[in-house]
């Protein structure tokens, strides 16, 4: 996906890229690559324990999502394999992300019409047994587009010229506005995210920047409390239900605050070292969605704050990581791509195990390479591919200095 495209009559060089290949995986970074393997597996067992059950009472095979899981692993490996087999200048080709920017709006705005409905949000395309989430795909997006238009002009930001920012924020954030109008609430914070940590990275005004980043923060809590105050007792609209269930969950245990209210029994009935892989109770009916939104419920349920805390190590020392790659980079693009993949995961883990400890409203957010969902698992492998390069560029520069 990173080759460069071939010029007409001019046939891709196959030994070229089996030799990148092998240079980049002999300067692999093992430091985002095996705990990205280790929670990978962990997502397989306990995509497969989560859903078990669930696949039983729904009539269906209890391996079916261990099988699709798999697969989506198995293709995420060949995805960072094919970005480990080139460099990253087709991505910054302008022509390629702006045949990207139209196909994603494009397809979100057919979402409302075509989309998949799950959970009241249309934001799912049906392609056969495969469901694909554009929302998913464009924080990958964001990141490939915002690093490079800031990196191509990083001489004139220092400056202060911010000729064109304007432009490009307006038509990201329309892509926002299609994907909250899905509705997808934590797709739409998780990108807007993205986009605010690239803008401080890029040296904009860092008072404006916090500014109006502080007024945002206070906006979206006092919209969260004027929500609950003119809907005391929930509403036809499920993401409104599920911003009322977080305001006291207990008060609709039998109703809308039911997912809430069992995620917490879950929490309880883990203790610090768990009921036993499998021995979930409230993945047999009374949790839904447990193999997604609150696979980290089952978890705790199941292997406990023990088994919790190893996998939240295991995701901080890739974000981890990936600052610190950023930090040591002399290339602008670079250092973008890793900070916008950092926070890309780290908020998108806050916003799922905040979810299910009732510390924000439930949002439908997947974990990072533990919940079921190909489109995560694939954009974030094409993240991690993009970050490995990097990685890998480093590595070599660093030996050739050496010499």
């Amino acid at each position: 996906m990173f080759t460069q495209i071939p010029r007409k009559g001019k046939k891709i060089n196959i030994t070229k890229h089996i030799k990148t290949l092998k240079q980049n995986l002999d300067n692999l970074d093992y430091y985002i690559f095996i705990p990205f393997i280790v929670l990978a597996v962990i997502g397989i067992i306990m995509v497969y324990s989560a859903s078990s059950n669930i696949s039983i009472q729904n009539g269906g095979s209890p391996l079916g999502y261990l099988i699709r899981q798999s697969m989506f692993v198995c293709i995420s490996l060949f995805i960072i394999m094919l970005c480990l087999s080139g460099n990253n200048k087709f991505a910054r080709n302008s022509r390629f992300l702006g045949i990207f920017y139209f196909t994603m709006i494009i397809v979100l705005l057919g979402l409302k019409f075509f989309g998949k409905s799950v959970n009241g949000s249309a934001g799912w395309i049906a392609l056969g047994p495969i469901h694909i989430q554009p929302a998913e795909v464009a924080k990958a997006y964001i990141i490939l587009r915002m690093s490079q238009f800031i990196s191509s002009r990083e001489d004139r930001f220092i400056s202060g010229d911010r000729t064109g920012l304007f432009g490009q924020l307006i038509s990201i954030c329309i892509m926002l506005v299609l994907i909250l109008f899905q509705p997808d609430l934590g797709g739409t914070v998780i990108n807007a995210a993205i986009l605010i940590v690239l803008l401080f990275a890029s040296g904009i005004n860092w008072r404006g920047a916090s500014l109006l980043t502080l007024l945002g923060l206070v906006f979206s809590w006092s919209l969260l409390k004027l929500l609950v105050i003119t809907h005391p007792n929930g509403s036809s609209n499920y993401q409104m239900n599920r911003i009322v269930a977080y305001a006291n969950p207990f008060k609709y245990a039998r109703g809308i605050g039911q997912q809430l209210v069992n995620s917490y029994y879950a929490l309880s009935n883990g203790g610090v070292f768990g009921v036993g892989l499998g021995n979930s109770i409230q993945k047999t009916g009374y949790l839904p969605e447990p193999n997604t939104d609150f696979i980290m419920s089952i978890i705790s349920e199941e292997l406990g704050l023990v088994g919790i805390l190893f996998i939240l190590i295991l995701l901080f020392a890739i974000v981890t990581r990936c600052v610190q790659l950023g930090i040591r980079s002399d290339n602008t693009y670079d250092t973008l791509v890793c900070y916008g993949v950092a926070i890309y995961m780290l908020v998108q883990s806050f916003f799922n195990v905040g979810g299910a400890v009732g510390l924000l409203p439930i949002t439908g957010v997947t974990f990072p390479f533990i919940s079921y969902g190909g489109s995560s698992m694939l954009t974030l492998a094409l993240c991690i591919g993009m970050v490995l390069v990097i990685g890998s560029k480093q590595k070599m520069s660093k030996m050739r200095n050496r010499r």
